[in-house]
């Protein structure tokens, strides 16, 4: 799209001589001597030529009136053919503003009926039209000079992010940063001094294996490196530095990682990015084309024009370039299917990554970094895409680097120029052509039937290179990376490169329009209404949550106003007025809580809105102005229901105004609180992070809001603090609102309070204001914090930047591992290379039972998506795979191939039985006998497309972990570790053995690492058959061929295994036996034997009728996928699964299907005796191994955890200094109650709300582990409790310290140890209700808002906000029904319940402690042991649920 896209600059002032075209600025021009007629009519017999005379030159008219008409009008005016009443069809001139959905169709159709072809002759048109006016085209050159890239690591044992070193390290930064200690980090280069020159209108293609630097090299080029790497030399566009332009803007980097809003379709995300990034100089273009085309007397072509006017026009809601960019990446065919996330089925991966490249082409950027755009492609969708990138490049004169894992050959032949980066450094650069010459040069040739870029890949390996060798007159040794970069400075190439060099780029020759010296691609108020729409999107497609919302807070005013029911409130009293403040303080916690859904869904949206600001989409603001605006009719809502179910009903002050002035309080409020949210989410950045930080600010915010504990009670160094808490001013409003009411205005006879009136005496006592304008002064600074928070929240949104960065892992090379690495790779490559009839086998050598798999007529059903029903789409379901048969042998290496959405990945999930939802029919059979899922998942094993790991263990411990639990019990401890040992040496994880996995695209291993690892687990599980997802997808050529090589291995020890497989190369094809080929729709064309060099597969698409012959040299899988494309199925008018359903190849695939579907005679079905491989207690002590290592090295969680609980207890001490020993009066009882009320609430609701992040990505893996037979859900839901109470005890144990000794509790044994056990068991029960809440709910977004709901009732009916005896009778149930009520029971009467002093109560006197803990709030001592085993029930209940959910419940989409 660069190309048809026009610069962000004015070029009008340069066009005397040349105009900018971007590089999407479409050409195209038909000749005056054409009429519009001759464009779209065939010729007529001359007959009718008078009457077509006539609608010609009606034509001729209605074009002159267009180029009469003002710029602005004439530019959005355009000519398209139209069906007229009649049925002809005419050319009508139209809006193209507002051109409706299906003429944008329509015209697309026209000008792209077949994209293969008509796309280069559609990019030729529109160069065509600006050249025949003189127009010029900016073009870009880039120039890296000595660029040098390094970074810092840690060394292994430190990079380990257990808590012990997570601790140390962060000691050391800070020491570091007052340089008080020096920096224990090394650093490592990553490119080192590297230079050369990015030409425009070549096409580069860049090519490394893992690790040498190539995304550093392109996030360079664009601007885009990570602000912790440290960059030397220059880079310069045209001679400009990065300082003179806005390089974000003049380039568009396509990282390797999917960011999109799962709820958007593809078409919006493409929408609404061409939107933001704006149509550059296209519009001015076409002004000044419009001018000379009229001064010249020229017609264009009208399609052609209305396409260039359409896409000229700014700020359109849909844009045409949208429709083009659909069509040639080929998502078209699911543009209006949600892109779905890991919860939410959408688009499969090859369509994101097309999207992901879509994203940026839709912009009028002129140099475009492409990084590995292939990864989930199937060759043929890749060769598609890379041609039409190449027609971009050379028609529109774009400046392109495209870097590419495994090219096929065809596709590697697109490319003009190659840049091939290893260790760092440029080992060739220049003309495609002359790369061979350069490595024939040192003496190594490329073999035959080898792909010239796998070839370049393996030719720097050390283990790789002999094989390549060609002099052989010569002894071999091994050329280095260094080698070969120095000799490429003697090699012709390089010396032309240098010469060039030392020519500096004439800045004088740079277009004006090259190089962006704006921002933003639009103005910032089309960026607002954009980011605007797009939340109103994203709004109404998480409907759900705020209809859940809506339904919550009904819920919770209606249990409200039946707690505080009016007939059970009475006036006039102080002690009347206690109950008020208690119904005041639960309604504001509750529209505060309401907000708290804000901080899941800030930090969702989050990855993709850092990747938009960074790329210049919109600036922060534009992002966090309409979450704002967008929600305040949202708070009027929530803050509607409350007041207007509430109000009367509990029977608050009964005037109109006093009404509407609680409203404001609380619409003030929950503002205040959403802004508060948003903010705290751009501040923690990850769910854990913020989610405790979110958590201990409404702790500071709640405790010091005035009711909790009163202001005179605190300490006179914490009262700023209370004047800081937006809490504060809201319960002041309405408390006074409510108390300055006539109402309490009976006169106050208690002479120790300066007060006239009961309602004054209430406020004071609470130490609020009994000012009237105060209530004004508590709504304006409601009001301020909400802009506040939300000035912050932009802040935040503008410096700060995601946590976790895509670090590789670094191998540590000390001298001892260095030699046992040598030793294992030389054993590695000798197993590598063994082929199935030479020499001894080592590995695999584990007994297992061969078997075949056999299925025949498999359909797979969904229901129909509503999008499509929208579309008009006719039927309750849709069909993804339609009469599927064939059959799986062992030691036969199947290939499960086609084109992305074919349904590769869904044959096998139905194969595998992963399937979670659908309608599956059809048989499948094991070695004859019908499939059975559980023993089935015991002999099988599946490589999933997406690697699933936990990612906190080593990636030893991960194999360790699968072996333990898969291998079966008569296989021994030794035995299992040579094994796992045995698999990380075949593929290649002996140098990784204790790199930590880590999250893709946060941390941990690379993507072609994880897949490695993927295989590898299991590979140790032993299983007798394989599926495997797109096991070379993501890597390079050279990981692919150790894969692949281990994968042959595998199969030749008797294995069945399937791959589906999307870029083969020709080793890799052919290294299969057979073929199962899929075409889209889910049908089977081809299924059979591939034969010598393809052979077979090559000799039965030949005899089809009009399909072409396949050229010498050219990679069959690739061809086969070209041929059989839906678009050569209507040219040549043939149905592919139609002529496989009538071929002999059909018939004898079924006569196998039916063998394989008998049993052999003597044969017994697989059978177990136990439904796992290993026993319960073994899955316990495994599956704990695993959690106790992940737990250990979750620093977020974990260490997050602790500092809270210190900061959390030390803050709580401060406030409640010493108030444990205080028993005089009402008031000092209150502050104990507050005070242990909470110091429980809070640090538990932190725990509850804190494990649900971290419990939410376990799952995930549970969800696979669980459907490979690994164990059962029980002993997984029982280790991971014991682990967490494994923390909690530590947690409880420096929490109990701090606070016990702070506040002045009474240090006997016996009341130390209550009040211990009593804070145990509750912060073990509240962590358990939130991994209980996970477990019942399909994402912790959902589960922090069931969370929050039933917290508030916990609060209501905790005996705090309202005493037992006061609660209404049809509610006391409820009281014990709430453990919090349970904790405080026990906390209160363990501490203070045996006293015998007297405490004066306001209007009524002195009165014994006991007896006011009895009559008061219901607390008897004796029954502490009754509460003591209480808690213990608690925790096995929320046990038994959790452990319930998971086993029961899966809530993955598949």
């Amino acid at each position: 799209m660069a190309a048809m896209l026009g610069r962000d600059e004015d070029p009008v002032g340069a066009l005397s001589g040349r105009v900018s075209l971007a590089s999407t600025s479409h050409r195209s021009l038909v000749g005056a001597s054409k009429s519009f007629r001759d464009v779209f009519m065939p010729q007529t017999d001359e007959v009718f030529g008078r009457s077509e005379r006539r609608e010609e030159d009606d034509m001729e008219l209605r074009w002159a009136a267009i180029e009469r008409l003002p710029t602005f009008d004439r530019l959005r005016k355009g000519m398209l053919p139209q069906t007229s009443a009649n049925g002809k069809i005419e050319l009508e001139d139209i809006d193209l503003t507002r051109l409706e959905p299906k003429d944008k169709k329509h015209l697309m159709e026209m000008i792209l009926s077949f994209v293969e072809e008509d796309n280069e002759k559609f990019l030729r048109d529109l160069r065509e039209r600006t050249d025949r006016v003189g127009i010029e085209v900016p073009k870009i050159e880039v120039r890296y000079e000595n660029i040098s890239v390094e970074g810092d690591v840690r060394s292994a044992s430190r990079a380990l992010p257990t808590l012990f070193n997570v601790t140390l390290n962060t000691l050391e930064s800070i020491l570091g940063f007052f340089h008080l200690l020096p920096s224990k980090r090394k650093k490592i280069q990553i490119l080192k001094d590297i230079s050369g020159i990015v030409k425009p209108s070549r096409m580069t293609l860049l090519l490394g294996p893992p690790s040498s630097g190539k995304t550093t090299l392109l996030q360079a080029l664009a601007g885009k490196l990570d602000d912790t790497l440290q960059m030397s030399g220059r880079i310069t566009y045209c001679g400009h530095e990065f300082r003179e332009f806005v390089p974000q803007k003049t380039c568009a980097y396509i990282s390797q990682h999917d960011l999109h809003f799962g709820e958007m379709t593809v078409r919006e995300i493409l929408d609404f990015s061409g939107r933001c990034l704006g149509v550059g100089s296209r519009y001015q273009l076409m002004s000044e084309l419009s001018r000379r085309e009229k001064e010249e007397g020229i017609k264009p072509d009208p399609k052609i024009d209305a396409f260039m006017k359409s896409i000229a026009i700014s700020g359109q809601e849909t844009s045409l370039v949208t429709d083009y960019v659909l069509k040639i990446l080929g998502l078209d065919i699911c543009a209006d299917i949600l892109a779905g996330d890991v919860m939410r089925r959408g688009i499969s991966g090859g369509q994101k990554k097309r999207l992901t490249t879509g994203e940026m082409l839709v912009g009028p950027a002129r140099a475009l970094f492409m990084d590995e755009i292939s990864t989930g492609l199937d060759s043929s969708t890749t060769f598609q895409i890379c041609k039409f990138m190449r027609q971009l490049v050379h028609i529109s004169d774009v400046t392109m680097i495209i870097s590419l894992l495994q090219p096929a050959p065809e596709t590697f032949e697109l490319f003009d120029d190659i840049i091939l980066l290893s260790e760092g450094q440029i080992v060739y650069q220049g003309p495609r052509d002359n790369v061979l010459e350069f490595f024939e040069y040192f003496g190594f040739q490329c073999p035959e039937r080898k792909g010239v870029a796998d070839f370049l890949q393996e030719v720097t390996s050390k283990k790789d290179q002999e094989q390549y060798w060609n002099k052989r007159e010569q002894p071999y040794n091994y050329v280095s990376v260094s080698d070969f970069s120095s000799g490429f400075s003697t090699f012709h190439t390089g010396q032309k490169l240098t010469s060039e060099f030392r020519v500096p780029y004439d800045k004088a020759k740079t277009h004006s329009a090259a190089l962006v010296t704006q921002k933003y691609g639009i103005s910032n108020w089309e960026l607002f209404k954009a980011c605007f729409d797009r939340e109103w999107l994203l709004m109404k497609r998480n409907s759900f949550v705020y209809v859940f919302k809506t339904v919550q807070i009904t819920i919770m005013s209606l249990i409200t106003m039946t707690v505080y029911l009016r007939t059970e409130m009475h006036v006039g009293t102080v002690r009347d007025g206690q109950k008020f403040y208690g119904a005041m303080f639960f309604s504001l916690i509750n529209v505060m809580f309401n907000g708290l859904a804000e901080l899941a869904f800030t930090v969702m949206r989050l990855p993709v809105f850092y990747k938009q600001r960074d790329f210049l989409f919109y600036p922060p603001w534009a992002f966090a102005l309409p979450a704002w605006l967008l929600k305040i009719p949202l708070s009027l809502i929530e803050s509607g229901i409350w007041i207007g179910l509430t109000y009367y009903t509990i029977g608050f002050a009964p005037s109109a105004a006093r009404f509407f002035r609680q409203l404001l309080a609380y619409f003030c409020v929950n503002q205040m609180a959403l802004s508060l949210f948003r903010f705290l989410g751009a501040i923690g950045r990850t769910e854990v992070i913020s989610n405790s930080i979110g958590t201990f600010t409404l702790l500071i915010v709640f405790t010091l809001g005035g009711f909790i504990i009163a202001k005179d009670d605190i300490r006179p160094w914490m009262t700023w603090a209370y004047y800081m808490s937006p809490m504060m001013y809201g319960q002041t409003a309405i408390v006074m609102n409510e108390f300055l009411d006539e109402r309490w205005s009976s006169p106050n006879y208690d002479t120790r309070i300066n007060a006239k009136t009961v309602g004054e005496v209430l406020l004071k006592s609470r130490g609020f204001f009994t000012e009237p304008y105060w209530f004004w002064i508590c709504i304006v600074a409601l009001l301020g914090f909400s802009l506040l928070f939300n000035l912050f929240y932009i802040l935040a949104l503008m410096y700060l930047n995601p946590l976790g960065n895509s670090k590789a892992t670094v191998v540590e090379e000390g001298k001892d591992k260095q030699k046992g690495e040598n030793r294992g790779t030389e054993g590695s490559v000798v197993e590598l290379n063994s082929s199935s009839n030479k020499g001894p086998k080592r590995g695999m050598v584990l007994p297992f039972q061969p078997l075949s798999l056999a299925f025949n007529n498999v359909n797979y059903y969904v229901d129909m998506p509503s999008e499509m029903k929208a579309q008009g789409v006719e039927g309750d379901r849709l069909q993804l795979l339609r009469d599927v048969g064939g059959a799986f042998r062992p030691g036969i290496l199947t290939a499960l191939v086609g084109v992305s959405g074919a349904g590769k990945t869904t044959l096998m999930d139905v194969l595998a039985g992963r399937k979670t939802g659908g309608y599956i029919e059809g048989s499948i059979s094991i070695s004859g006998y019908p499939k059975n899922q559980t023993t089935f998942a015991r002999v099988s094993g599946y490589c999933e497309q997406n690697d699933i790991h936990s990612p906190h263990v080593t990636v030893y411990e991960s194999l360790i972990y699968s072996a333990w639990l898969r291998l079966s019990t008569d296989i021994d401890i030794k035995t299992r570790e040579l094994f796992v040992e045995e698999v990380m040496e075949l593929v290649e994880l002996k140098p990784l053995r204790n790199s930590i996995v880590g999250l893709p695209g946060v941390d941990g291993l690379s993507t072609e690492q994880r897949k490695r690892l993927t295989i590898a687990v299991e590979l140790v599980a032993n299983p007798s058959i394989i599926f495997m997802d797109e096991p070379t997808s993501g890597l390079d050529a050279r990981a692919a061929a150790i894969v692949m090589r281990t994968v042959r291995n595998t199969v030749d020890t008797g294995r069945t295994v399937v791959c589906t497989i999307h870029q083969p190369s020709i080793d890799i094809f052919e290294s299969f036996d057979e073929l199962l080929l899929m075409k889209r729709g889910g049908q089977v064309i081809y299924a059979g034997s591939l034969g010598h060099h393809s052979q077979k597969l090559v000799e039965y698409f030949e005899a089809v009728e009009g399909v072409p012959k396949i050229n010498d040299g050219y990679n069959p899988a690739t061809w086969m996928l070209d041929v059989t494309t839906p678009s050569m199925e209507s040219q040549m008018s043939l149905d592919f699964a139609q002529i496989f359903s009538n071929s002999s190849l059909y018939r004898r695939n079924q006569e196998l299907i039916k063998d394989l579907s008998t049993p052999p005679p003597g044969s017994k079905d697989v059978y177990f005796k136990t439904k796992y491989a290993q026993s319960f207690s073994t899955q316990t002590k495994a599956c704990f191994w695993k959690q106790y290592w992940s737990y250990w090295r979750h620093p977020q969680y974990n260490a997050i955890r602790f500092l809270m609980t210190v900061v959390i207890g030390v803050l709580f001490g401060l406030i409640f200094w010493q108030i444990g020993t205080k028993t005089e009066n009402e008031q000092d009882l209150n502050n104990f109650f507050g005070a242990m009320y909470a110091a429980v609430l809070f640090l538990g609701a932190l725990n509850a709300a804190t494990v649900q992040p971290a419990i939410a990505i376990e799952r995930t893996v549970f969800y696979r582990e669980k459907a490979a037979g690994m164990y059962s859900a029980i002993p997984y839901a029982i280790s991971q409790v014991a682990v967490e109470i494994m923390y909690n005890t530590i947690q409880t144990g420096v929490y109990t310290l701090i606070l016990y000794s702070m506040i002045g509790c009474n240090w006997t044994m016996a009341k130390f140890l209550w009040f211990y056990y009593y804070m145990l068991t509750s912060f073990i029960y509240f962590t358990l209700y939130g991994m209980m809440l996970m477990a019942l709910t399909p994402n912790y977004q959902i589960a922090g808002i069931c969370m929050s709901f039933f917290l508030s009732l916990w609060n209501l009916f905790s005996g705090f906000l309202i005493p037992r005896p006061q609660i209404p009778i049809w509610w006391r149930w409820y009281y014990w029904a709430t453990p919090v009520a349970w904790t405080l029971y026990g906390l209160i009467t363990s501490q203070v319940g045996d006293k015998d002093s007297m405490v004066h109560i306001s209007g009524i006197g002195d009165i014994d402690l006991k007896t006011l803990l009895k009559e008061g709030f219901g607390f008897e001592h004796d029954f502490l042991p009754v509460v003591a085993v209480v808690h213990i029930a608690w925790i096995l209940l929320f046990l038994f649920v959790f452990a319930y959910g998971i086993k029961f419940l899966n809530f993955q989409r598949r």
